[in-house]
């Protein structure tokens, strides 16, 4: 129960993260054996090349277009199962047969050349997605632990009524004890004397 708390976590930590960009599309669901389309559009003109990275730090390639040669490379574990459709830059890259492996985000990153700098500029582009495949075996997990939130909400619900019930018994008892009791009699010693027949006019 726990793999499936974690995996819940990581997925809403990384839709804040994939989300939180001005040029993301989103998270997507796909279930396992599915495919989806990640369609890829320049923030700009004039980009010299188109690469599909995959997570957080995009720390693997998924696909690499130069768009001077019209070369491209695809990582050895897409190999199978990436399909490309669309002119340079604006490109359509098609992932099939999904795979628990292929959830992450994935990003469009353009590079062009900067005359200002005489530098290559990485920008990244429209298009990017939160991908979360899902199998079945995990919807039931999921399911699960949906009635055990439900569960754990209504006993903690009931717990809380209780603790309200008995608190406001106790205040009413005390005030009721509070509001009972007589007032306690002073003693007092003072004399009174009747002072009317003493007074002349």
């Amino acid at each position: 129960m726990s793999a499936v708390w974690l995996k819940l976590i990581s997925i809403l930590c990384l839709s804040g993260t994939a989300l939180s960009g001005p040029v993301s599309s989103g998270v997507v669901w796909r279930d396992l054996g599915g495919s989806i389309t990640i369609q890829c559009r320049p923030p700009g003109t004039d980009q010299e090349y188109l690469s599909l990275k995959k997570g957080l730090s995009e720390e693997l390639e998924v696909f690499y277009r130069d768009g001077a040669s019209k070369k491209n490379n695809v990582a050895d574990e897409f190999v199978d199962r990436l399909q490309i459709h669309g002119v340079f830059p604006n490109m359509d890259i098609l992932i099939k047969n999904l795979t628990s492996d292929d959830t992450g985000p994935y990003w469009c990153l353009y590079k062009k050349f900067d005359p200002t700098t005489h530098q290559r500029v990485n920008s990244v582009g429209n298009g990017s997605v939160l991908l979360v495949v899902r199998d079945k075996l995990q919807q039931c997990d999921d399911q699960s632990g949906d009635q055990l939130i439900l569960v754990s909400l209504v006993i903690c619900s009931a717990v809380l009524f209780g603790i309200i019930i008995v608190f406001l018994i106790w205040i009413v008892r005390k005030t009721k004890t509070y509001t009972t009791k007589k007032p306690r009699r002073v003693p007092n010693n003072e004399v009174y004397e009747d002072m009317r027949g003493t007074i002349r006019r």
